[in-house]
């Protein structure tokens, strides 16, 4: 048996405003933009060279969901994008306007800095150390 994660939804307020930061900002890539009808859309995202995991942009239609828009964590970090990059990586971002609210450190495993989404949301962006 052989089972990966394929997409995390992420609540987003607006589903133009996630695509212009996740690919405009971010650098990734608009896997699918499909409208559903309503209002509703089924927008995928994923990183460069992602080869199976998507982040779900799912635009918030009730108020609960609308609360959580920046803080599906409670303010800890939310999601983990690796890259085999970091020193570019951390340029790119910052030079898009990427906020790092904590600054690159090197760590045991390897490199880390974490930046916040649009909404608030935190990221680590790391470079593990090769073994």
């Amino acid at each position: 048996m052989s089972q990966h994660l394929g997409s995390l939804a992420l609540v987003v307020r607006d589903y133009d405003e996630a695509i212009a930061f996740y690919v405009g900002k971010l650098g990734f890539i608009l896997a699918e933009d499909a409208d559903l009808g309503g209002g509703k859309r089924w927008v995928r995202v994923t990183p460069p060279g992602a080869r199976e995991t998507s982040l779900l942009l799912a635009k918030a239609v009730a108020p609960a969901q609308s609360a959580r828009v920046g803080d599906q964590t409670g303010g800890r970090v939310f999601l983990f994008l690796r890259t085999d990059d970091f020193a570019g990586d951390v340029e790119r971002l910052t030079t898009a306007g990427v906020t790092f609210v904590r600054p690159p450190r090197q760590e045991p495993y390897g490199w880390v800095a974490v930046f916040e989404d649009l909404y608030g949301n935190l990221w680590d962006l790391l470079e593990i150390k090769k073994r």
